[in-house]
């Protein structure tokens, strides 16, 4: 299987609470403690405008970045939230999502949503 070991966080929910206690604790600590080879974690809808309006998540994506955690961004819906330049500037890939999700579903990644 080709994505036994890779895990894709799909983050839509704009809870800051479950942003930080649940999302990017188990995203970094999934990579740091090796439970899982690649992880991916992708913004999409109401996590965007989360990521936008508060400075102190915007602060803990920059991070997830910095120790190696892949995130990639809904371009629509950065479009839309007048998002896109503050992703980009934290070091998120902003793109069309649709089709990459579709992907990782086809290639047996392991999903959590969220």
């Amino acid at each position: 299987m080709q994505g036994q070991d890779k895990l894709v966080i799909l983050w839509t929910s704009g809870d800051p609470v479950t942003a930080e206690k649940m999302v990017f604790m188990y995203a970094e600590n999934a990579l740091k403690k090796a439970w899982w080879k690649e992880v991916t974690l992708l913004i999409w809808g109401a996590s965007t405008a989360l990521v936008k309006e508060n400075p102190r998540i915007a602060e803990h994506i920059q991070e997830l970045v910095e120790c190696g955690v892949e995130i990639c961004a809904c371009k629509a819906c950065a479009d839309s939230l007048e998002a896109g330049s503050i992703l980009e500037g934290l070091g998120v890939e902003v793109k069309y999502t649709g089709e990459t999700l579709t992907e990782y579903l086809k290639l047996d990644y392991k999903l959590l949503t969220i």
